[in-house]
């Protein structure tokens, strides 16, 4: 059985339903579709049974794994993306002044928008300053999900998930130092802050460091690495990049005789959008990803 939909069956379905749908699909169980959305499991299973109600169709099949996709679930999977992403672009494009000819989603790292991104977003003004640009941080989860979902357009992170309906590509490679307040203070030491760069720097940082013990203090993010170094002092693995200007300033140190590790960042969009802004942003961000690269051999030359 073939599922057709169209744009006037909006009207028909709830679109929470949509989302619930989309939810479950990325989360792969009713449960943890309804810890994501911040809804009883119960209500996730209601909105699901009235929108098969409504297709006349079985769109899941749940088991001790969680919830698998029917045939006419997966058909039904390129039409709810759509639907939902139509619904997305409409809010946008409803309260759009008549100067931008289109709108634009980009998330990320909050690392990534540490000088880099806040860079491009001024060159691509310049390059189409009638396209509206939203910019979002989160974590790969967050930017997974709004890809998924069709709330966001491009998402640059570190660990993507991969998805069907998603591309995921190379942006280019970080290069994580080891940096310290007091570059005189014998390492390792309690003051040092474990920064959770994902589970290729846990890997890299764990052949390097057989016998460290887990250390005192552990962060999510860079940025609050940084804050708590600069405030308390000590010393974690950050990216060249945005610890140049640290250094400059003589605020952190190279730990000598530390290794470096490289993090690669890949940017996350829809496989099969058609979508002129769309390439055109892309294409900007290679552009972008070209100088950075290129800045890193420079500065590995160097070192």
């Amino acid at each position: 059985m073939d599922i057709s939909i169209d744009i006037s069956d909006i009207k028909a379905m709830d679109i929470d339903q949509i989302r619930t749908f989309l939810g479950v699909v990325a989360n792969g169980s009713f449960l943890e579709a309804a810890n994501r959305l911040h809804v009883t499991q119960s209500t996730v299973s209601t909105r699901i049974q009235r929108l098969e109600s409504y297709l006349g169709v079985t769109l899941f099949v749940r088991n001790r794994s969680g919830a698998a996709l029917t045939p006419p679930g997966h058909r039904f999977l390129r039409h709810a993306k759509s639907l939902l992403l139509t619904l997305e672009q409409a809010r946008h494009d409803i309260g759009l002044p008549s100067r931008f000819r289109a709108s634009i989603t980009v998330g990320a790292r909050i690392a990534l928008w540490e000088g880099l991104l806040p860079r491009w977003v001024g060159i691509l003004r310049e390059q189409a300053p009638d396209i509206s640009i939203r910019s979002e941080i989160g974590f790969e989860e967050d930017l997974m999900r709004g890809l998924i979902e069709g709330r966001m357009d491009v998402g640059l992170m570190y660990t993507p998930q991969h998805n069907p309906g998603l591309q995921i590509e190379h942006f280019f490679d970080e290069t994580l130092v080891l940096l310290t307040t007091d570059p005189d203070k014998p390492w390792p030491n309690d003051d040092y802050i474990y920064v959770d760069w994902g589970a290729a720097f846990y890997a890299q940082h764990s052949i390097s460091y057989p016998e460290l013990e887990r250390p005192p203090q552990v962060v999510n993010i860079g940025w609050l690495g940084v804050q708590l170094i600069i405030s308390n002092g000590g010393s974690c693995f950050l990216p060249m990049r945005i610890a140049e200007p640290l250094i400059q300033a003589k605020k952190l140190f190279h730990v000598p005789g530390s290794p470096q590790f490289k993090l690669p960042a890949y940017m996350v969009f829809p496989r099969d959008s058609d979508s002129m802004v769309l390439q055109q942003v892309l294409a900007s961000l290679r552009s972008l990803a070209v100088i950075e690269q290129q800045k890193a051999v420079i500065a590995s030359s160097a070192s």
